[in-house]
């Protein structure tokens, strides 16, 4: 956090911090004055092949735990938002009865901690088989299960190897948009290379008015993040009426 505030970021977010103390998270949040975003549900035995939990039929006490969990834990340090990783299904009609129930659950339990859930759909190329990969069928589900917290987390990277027609999409869905995040196609690598130019794309949610953080979730190509953070200062313009934010 302290590398993100030296940067130049306003806010932050992580995936699975929890074999770190909230109170510790907590700490350097108030001595950097960042805001904490959100965190995601932890994924499961990866070394097993999971990747998140909420719509595998048969792992629902362990998806409740992990929902517990992170909405415990995302109270504890003040974060806004918990993604629930759905996990890898073969997207019969089991997995999806079992993914709405257990969203309807998150959201319940987020509710009373004043926090949102997020859903993300993931491509196929990097995560085969996950539950939920186009935004449609995130967004269809959002509409149906019509819980006021549940809200889409579009990840411009994903979508873009998956469905491409990025301002379109945003524009379409941004009533139900809680998050975006960015990072280059087709490396992951920061958002300043590859398919998708993203001053401009940046420029259009801003028009379309959005005004929340956008997630700089990537890969550093090179040795250190700070090697690579010189993508930045593209963005000073279009980020003025609005924080950037850091993936931690």
């Amino acid at each position: 956090m302290r590398a993100a505030k030296a940067a130049g970021f306003s806010a932050v977010e992580c995936h699975f911090p929890y074999s770190t103390p909230p109170a510790e998270i907590s700490a350097a949040l108030r001595e950097t004055e960042l805001s904490m975003l959100g965190l995601n549900t932890v994924p499961g035995d990866v070394l097993a092949g999971d990747f998140g939990l909420a719509a595998v039929p048969g792992r629902e006490q362990d998806a409740r735990d992990a929902i517990d969990m992170a909405v415990r834990y995302g109270a504890a340090i003040g974060a806004g938002n918990v993604h629930v990783m759905a996990g890898k299904t073969d997207a019969g009609a089991q997995a999806d009865t079992t993914y709405r129930a257990n969203l309807k659950y998150a959201c319940d339990v987020a509710a009373t901690a004043g926090l949102n859930i997020l859903i993300e759909p993931i491509n196929h190329r990097d995560v085969p088989g996950y539950h939920i990969s186009r935004v449609e069928q995130a967004a269809d589900l959002i509409g149906a299960l019509a819980l006021p917290n549940l809200r889409l987390m579009f990840d411009c990277y994903h979508t873009q190897i998956m469905q491409g027609d990025l301002t379109e999409r945003l524009r379409r869905h941004m009533d139900v948009i809680g998050h975006i995040q960015i990072a280059a196609v087709p490396d992951r690598g920061e958002p300043d290379d590859g398919e998708v130019h993203y001053p401009n794309l940046i420029a259009a949610i801003r028009e379309m008015g959005f005004t929340g953080p956008i997630g700089a979730e990537y890969k550093p190509r090179g040795r250190t993040t700070e090697e690579g953070l010189g993508w930045l200062s593209a963005y000073d313009e279009v980020n003025a009426q609005s924080p950037s934010t850091a993936a931690a």
